[in-house]
């Protein structure tokens, strides 16, 4: 990435712009992150792209250019992107029920009451429609999030943190759909695997496998030659080590090998919510095409009022997560945040209570990687680390203000 050499041509101070590396590399050196990557650009130009500290602590391995992180749930507007190209083909419309691609889920029950071992269960009264996946109102949930009895039963399954050994996406979509459903479809927001359903979904309408479908029609199309399911043995090296926030040491990064190194072998769960590996300059480019109303160059992945719908809010009324989302973890503030077709989205920039946007879109993933899109001011911004859990640090918000703050134009 060829960074501009005049960034007040964009709009930016560069001293105030300076304090953004110096911010984040105190995280580095006061041992809360392994390391950093971090990409910004205004109006198609690059105008930071740093990287700091380690990409593996132990064997003082740096972060380089072209280090390989796991984005987790930034796979997810990945998905989202493929469940639109196949929409404009004619393949799926939005208001299509998923039991038309995933039959089981005709049958799926809702909690109404009761323990996870003996739940009180209703019908739908709403079928789980493909937009109720996109917008995380379908009642799915995670098992990791320990607040409900259904995430009990996602765990009981063998779901919290991944899959049981050997299990597919269509296999483990139809475990889902025995399993009850939070709450009615189109009722609240609840953050989940609805992602990984909409995975199964672009298999079924493309009849295409999902790492195949991603390669073909987005990554090589956008020239994303290293992003992928899993790292190959010839790139292994290049791939950052995995750490979690140790709770007995002041939070201070503690390697994860036993989760990390499962990114080293091709699995057999195609993940569309959480199971990518990409690469800055990677991702950048999908950002660019965000921000490219679906284009990036000569190619078009998505037609440009597809991508402007996409990042309007579609949450009943307009409500924000605040009103409509159950106050449980998810990768963004709730005050002030609508959702999208795959990104949250600012609808009341004042409620969020930081710099930033109305109509700026963005996600994050498990270990801390971000980024966001402000069609406004015509800026993308990314920050990979390899930090579990997202919430550890205040990196997004921090991140957010200290762009903004450079903007003097």
């Amino acid at each position: 990435m060829q960074v501009v050499s005049d960034v007040s041509a964009l709009g930016f101070d560069s001293q105030r712009l300076a304090r953004l590396p110096e911010h984040f590399k105190a995280y580095v050196d006061d041992g809360r992150l392994p390391g950093w990557q971090m990409v910004l650009s205004r109006r198609g130009q690059v105008v930071l792209a740093e990287h700091y500290g380690f990409r593996d602590m132990e064997a003082a391995l740096p972060v380089e250019q072209d280090t390989l992180f796991r984005i987790y749930s930034m796979t997810k507007p990945i998905t989202s992107v493929a469940i639109m190209m196949l929409l404009e083909q004619g393949k799926l419309n939005l208001r299509d029920p998923v039991s038309k691609y995933i039959p089981e889920f005709a049958q799926t029950r809702v909690y109404r009451s009761g323990s996870s071992v003996k739940p009180t269960t209703e019908g739908q009264t709403t079928p789980i429609q493909l937009w109720h996946l996109l917008t995380h109102t379908a009642g799915l949930s995670y098992g990791f999030m320990h607040a409900h009895p259904v995430d009990a039963m996602y765990r009981a399954a063998g779901y919290e943190w991944g899959w049981p050994e050997g299990t597919t996406l269509e296999a483990a979509c139809q475990q889902w759909a025995s399993l009850p459903l939070m709450f009615q479809p189109g009722s609240e927001w609840n953050y989940s695997l609805a992602t990984d359903v909409l995975g199964r979904v672009v298999e079924v309408a493309s009849g295409q496998s999902l790492d195949d479908y991603f390669s073909e029609h987005i990554f090589t199309p956008l020239g994303m030659t290293d992003t992928a399911f899993y790292v190959d043995a010839v790139d292994a090296k290049r791939l950052a080590a995995l750490y979690g926030a140790d709770a007995k040491n002041n939070g201070k990064p503690k390697r994860l090998d036993a989760l990390g190194d499962t990114a080293l072998c091709k699995p057999s769960m195609l993940s569309g919510g959480g199971g990518l590996v990409s690469s800055a300059a990677d991702y950048h480019r999908f950002t660019m095409m965000l921000l490219g109303d679906g284009a990036l160059g000569d190619v078009r992945l998505l037609g440009s009022r597809t991508l402007r719908y996409m990042r309007q809010n579609h949450l009943p009324g307009g409500a924000d997560l605040t009103s409509f989302g159950r106050p449980l973890f998810s990768e963004t503030d709730f005050e002030g945040m609508g959702f999208g077709l795959g990104f949250s989205v600012v609808s009341d920039n004042r409620a969020v209570k930081n710099l930033c946007s109305n109509g700026e879109f963005a996600w994050g993933g498990a270990a801390s990687t971000a980024f966001w899109v402000d069609p406004q001011e015509q800026i993308t911004a990314m920050f990979f680390t390899q930090l579990l859990p997202s919430s550890t640090l205040p990196i997004r918000a921090e991140l957010k203000q200290m762009v903004y703050q450079a903007l003097v134009d």
